[in-house]
């Protein structure tokens, strides 16, 4: 059996909307397709390197601890943009996603320092962007989920799709996330993956691919996947009646 090793950051502080789904998601679709996923969480940086990381996953939290966890992160800011930008795949959730960039800036005009791996900003409100949102993507067809953030983020990059009902990066543009090399943030909770199995299997072929194993890409049984996506397909169109 093949086997992968997720690189599970900051689990201690960054699991505010039970983004921990993400990491079961991941392992039980893993199992179905023969992978053996090894997670390791990693709440203090000190001597981490990325040589065994075959994916990476950040989740959300209070803006607190978010700056606690990016304050560790910038131990190995530079290894990490090393790693992405040699194609190692990565999956960021709201604050996770937000600290990404140069900066976040809080309500009160706070200007918070990101890890500045990729060039792109936040800016927080008060009010808050919340619901379901469903996106429409190119490279993942239609993606749902559940949104519940301050920050307004802008960037020139790829993004996961357009937003189709809901609010997405900000209250402008109509785009979710972001889809830079093969790292993926978003501001989807719900969790993401248990009811987008295309993108969990991306994650999984891409360092299949990166590893230099095979990704057996054999149809599985999505049923359960499916029903949870159409839940909410079904509850939105009810709102726009």
């Amino acid at each position: 059996m093949n086997e992968l090793t997720v690189y599970h950051f900051m689990p201690d502080k960054l699991n505010l909307y039970s983004d921990i789904g993400n990491i079961i998601a991941l392992k039980q679709r893993a199992k179905r397709r023969n992978i053996k996923l090894k997670v390791v969480d990693i709440n203090q940086t000190e001597n981490v390197t990325f040589d065994e990381c075959d994916i990476f996953f950040i989740g959300g939290g209070s803006d607190r601890e978010q700056a606690l966890a990016t304050q560790e992160l910038t131990k190995i800011k530079s290894k990490l943009k090393d790693a992405i930008e040699d194609g190692l795949p990565g999956l960021t959730v709201c604050g996770g996603y937000q600290f990404l960039g140069s900066k976040y800036v809080t309500p009160d005009g706070t200007e918070l320092d990101g890890l500045n791996i990729l060039d792109f900003y936040t800016e927080s409100k008060k009010d808050r962007l919340t619901g379901d949102i469903v996106i429409e993507s190119d490279t993942f067809g239609t993606i749902v989920g559940f949104e519940n953030h301050g920050g307004r983020t802008y960037h020139n990059f790829g993004t996961l799709g357009e937003v189709t009902h809901g609010f997405g990066n900000n209250d402008d543009d109509a785009k979710e996330g972001i889809h830079y090399k093969n790292l993926l943030g978003t501001y989807l909770h719900g969790p993401i993956l248990p009811k987008n199995h295309e993108i969990t299997d991306y994650l999984l072929e891409k360092a299949c691919e990166r590893k230099g194993i095979v990704f057996e890409p054999k149809e599985l049984d999505n049923t359960e996947e499916e029903a949870a996506k159409k839940v909410i397909i079904e509850r939105v169109s009810q709102q726009k009646k």
